[in-house]
Order: C-alpha cells, then structure tokens, then sequence
C-alpha cells in the first residue's frame, strides 16, 4: 500500500467514499468494512493510528446520531417523554455512524500510508488534463500541500494552548 502510486490512492479513496454513500443496506456496510479491514491489514498501520482521527469527529457524530436517532418521523419502536426513536431513524443513525466512521477511517489510510509531497505530485498529475480550461493546476496541488502541512501544527498549537490552560486551572474534563 505505501508504494502504490498516490493517484491510484486519490482514485480509490474517493471510490470507496462515494461508494459509501451509495450503500444503503446491510450487506454494503459489511463488504465496505471488510474492504477497510482488508487495506488496513496490507498498509500494516496500527489500526490505533487509524482510528485517531476519529477523535476529532466524535462530537459530530454523536450530534448526527441523536438527531436521526430522535427526530426521524417513521414507525415507532420506543417512546419515552416526548422522545420518540423510529425504526427509520435508528436505520437512518446507524448508517451515518458507519459511513462517517469508513469515511474517516478510509481516509486516514490514505493520509497514514502517502507523504503530502507524494499526494501533491499525484494530486497535480491527476489534475494536468485541466489545463487545457485554464485551470491553474499547480496552483491547487500547491495549497492543498500547504493545507495538509498545517494540521499538524494547527494540533501542536491545540495541543499547547490547552496544557498552557491545565497549568492555569482550567478543567477539560467536566462541564464547559
């Protein structure tokens, strides 16, 4: 997986997250989970690193399946106080959960197994045939480049400004 040519990385990222969000049934999740599985296994990346990103998305996700989880008009199955969770609206958090989660997951294989001089270069290949419209190419590899350069500083200065915080008394781990 790491010597494979990063636009057949771009190219088969971007198929498995569209192919994501394609899927709508049980037997499309489990093969997109053993396809994960499967890279994973070949890119012999601790899937800790994998699952890392996810630590960033938590947040939303939890917000994604509440909302579909409790405000998804369909058949009721349990009603508690003036919560009601349908089975369309479970059916419905359960695959954004998965599908976020793949999504993120996919990625970071993706990210974890390609440097970003490797993904720039691939990524302006990929994207050469665009300058017969006048698409400045380089341009957009360029800042995207820039753009994967900076997140892990922007998580160093996170990172900083929150232990600067701890040693001032500040408490991450209760209330806001």
């Amino acid at each position: 997986i790491h010597r494979l040519d990063p636009r057949v990385k771009l190219i088969g990222t971007i198929c498995f997250i569209v192919s994501l969000f394609l899927v709508d049934n049980f037997i499309g999740y489990l093969l997109a989970g053993l396809f994960l599985i499967i890279v994973i296994k070949l890119s012999k990346v601790p899937f800790k690193f994998m699952v890392r990103g996810m630590k960033a998305i938590i947040f939303l996700l939890v917000i994604a399946v509440v909302f579909n989880l409790f405000l998804t008009p369909g058949e009721i199955l349990v009603s508690f106080w003036k919560l009601k969770i349908t089975k369309e609206g479970l059916k419905m958090a359960v695959s954004m959960a998965l599908r976020l989660s793949f999504l993120i997951i996919g990625s970071s294989v993706m990210t974890l197994t390609t440097t970003p001089n490797n993904l720039t270069d691939g990524m302006e290949k990929m994207l050469a045939p665009l300058k017969i419209f006048k698409v400045p190419v380089h341009e957009v590899a360029m800042m995207m480049s820039i753009a994967l350069r900076f997140i892990p500083i922007l998580l160093e200065e996170t990172d900083k400004i929150m232990k600067a915080q701890k040693a001032r008394g500040a408490d991450f781990e209760s209330g806001n």
